[in-house]
């Protein structure tokens, strides 16, 4: 009794290993659905570390669509690091749209890091894109507050190394702020927005790009600031500002005159009681003339400080009946 268990016990394990390294119903799969690999191929996925699901799955579908896909490129680009079903897709709905892509270009493709499938489906069905709200000035000074729409579809010869959504929006917003600028009012502008579409679409903004620009709608136009007048304004109170500077100059420079002008009274009255005395020394001043000028000084002080309002002073005249 124990040998026969013993025995059972080897053949379920051998049938686990078997099962467990061969994918056999990976390889009933890809039987039933007419694709021709075998069970060695399937083993050597196994120990090549690549799931043998990842790349049969792919290419039935891929054999269903009629498309000849070796499986030795499904999984060169597997363990390259690509997404294989994704680029079986995007094949076969380039060659269902028609679109003369091969395995290479769609596989370059999604090694770029671009979504190769996305990128044929928006060839086939454009992408609108909306632009943010672009601020242009006219020449009469009036902002205009612009939005687009962008109608692209991707340009697969230059999906690698082509420039993104990113740049086309910058090119159309700078487009814009051209055209707008070029105009004489903002009124001509609001009353053919077409022209801007015409104008900005005849300066080849895709070139360089990943995408292909089909068409430029304006969205909508809204009439923002008076630019040209809020310049003048500060122009004015710059001007202001300026004026008033070089009149502070102006009156500082007369305060200091003045003063210079005052220092120089001050010294030149220092200088009188200096040449008085030599005037008395000399004899060319008399002592009564000295004192009569003191006393004509005296009665024009008091006569200023009666006129100012200062008090003290006694009347020495006396009424004589």
């Amino acid at each position: 009794m124990k040998l026969p268990m013993i025995i059972s016990l080897i053949v379920v394990v051998i049938l686990i290993v078997f099962f467990s390294i061969i994918p056999v119903g990976i390889w009933i799969s890809a039987v039933a659905s007419g694709v021709k690999i075998g069970i060695v191929s399937l083993v050597g996925m196994k120990l090549r570390r690549v799931k043998p699901a990842y790349i049969v799955r792919p290419l039935i579908k891929a054999t269903k669509a009629g498309l000849k896909v070796k499986t030795n490129e499904l999984e060169a680009h597997y363990l390259a690091g690509g997404n294989v079903d994704n680029v079986v897709n995007a094949l076969i709905a380039a060659e269902r749209a028609g679109m003369n892509l091969s395995f290479e270009q769609a596989s370059a493709i999604d090694l770029a890091g671009r979504n190769v499938f996305e990128a044929v489906t928006m060839s086939v069905t454009p992408k609108v894109i909306e632009t943010p709200q672009i601020s242009a000035v006219a020449k009469d000074g009036i902002e205009l507050l612009v939005k687009a729409r962008v109608t692209v579809r991707t340009n697969i010869d230059q999906l690698i190394g082509g420039a993104g959504e990113a740049t086309v929006l910058a090119r159309v917003g700078e487009g814009i702020v051209t055209t707008v600028g070029s105009a004489q009012t903002h009124s001509s502008v609001l009353e053919n927005p077409d022209d801007i579409s015409k104008v900005v679409l005849e300066k080849g903004l895709d070139s360089g790009t990943a995408y292909e620009i089909i068409s430029i709608d304006i969205a909508d136009i809204d009439i923002g600031r008076n630019i040209g007048a809020n310049l003048q304004s500060l122009q004015a109170e710059a001007n202001t500002k300026i004026a008033q500077a070089k009149a502070e100059e102006r009156r500082a420079m007369a305060v200091a005159l003045e003063q210079e002008m005052k220092a120089e009274v001050v010294k030149a009255e220092a200088e009188v009681p200096r040449a008085m005395s030599e005037a008395l020394r000399s004899g060319n001043l008399g002592v009564f003339d000295y004192y009569k000028m003191q006393n004509i000084q005296a009665d024009t002080k008091m006569k200023k400080d009666i006129g100012n309002g200062v008090t003290g002073y006694v009347d020495t005249k006396r009424n004589d009946t």
